[in-house]
């Protein structure tokens, strides 16, 4: 699937999560409650993965780092705005605690909502789907008229380099003697992140 597919998809897998705990409570059902975290993890880290690509592939080159924060800035914006939900005074209270618990369904539906009119990256249309009509109607859809031909170069060069390397499965990523220090890093930085405190303050 293209990024905006699989946005689509996690969005519908976020809706299953949300209303399995809207109506835990009506079914006096406890599993349904931990099937509805369990899904809304799952969409949550698809999400996670899938949103900086996207933003990142739609992205003129002078926005794409501001773009890509976007992520940190969201889930932040999440957090809080559970915590406010949260309060006894909204959702927080015994009767409603289970619309507590299905309100990130509320983002699920306006992703679906606006998701279909927004075009595939033009990067997916070039390198995956190699419609190159597509991929610059696109940009122009995406970054109006004008001179994009920087930009289209780079994705020329990717396309070339793409098409020149093998993609590589998890084990022989772990084998790949050269890749190991990347790896090192990457793991290290993952780790200490969880192990930082953040998620707690």
């Amino acid at each position: 699937f293209c990024r905006k597919k699989c946005q689509m998809c996690t969005n519908l897998i976020m809706l299953v999560a949300a209303l399995l705990m809207a109506f835990s409570k009506t079914a006096k059902s406890f599993e349904m409650i931990l099937v509805g975290r369990f899904l809304y993890g799952v969409g949550s880290g698809f999400s996670i993965t899938i949103h900086p690509q996207y933003v990142g592939e739609i992205s003129p080159k002078k926005l794409r780092g501001f773009t890509n924060s976007t992520v940190a800035v969201f889930l932040t914006l999440g957090k809080l705005a559970g915590q406010v939900i949260g309060l006894r005074e909204i959702l927080g209270s015994e009767g409603l605690w289970p619309w507590l618990l299905a309100s990130s369904g509320l983002s699920a539906i306006v992703q679906l909502v606006i998701l279909p009119f927004l075009p595939d990256s033009p990067s997916y249309l070039l390198i995956q789907k190699s419609n190159e009509e597509a991929f610059r109607k696109a940009i122009r859809k995406l970054w109006g008229e004008g001179d994009h031909q920087a930009e289209i170069d780079d994705m020329m060069k990717e396309k070339a380099a793409v098409a020149s390397t093998k993609s590589l499965r998890v084990l022989e990523i772990i084998k790949e003697r050269s890749l190991r220090w990347q790896l090192y890093i990457l793991m290290t930085v993952m780790i200490t992140l969880q192990l930082c405190g953040i998620n707690a303050v």
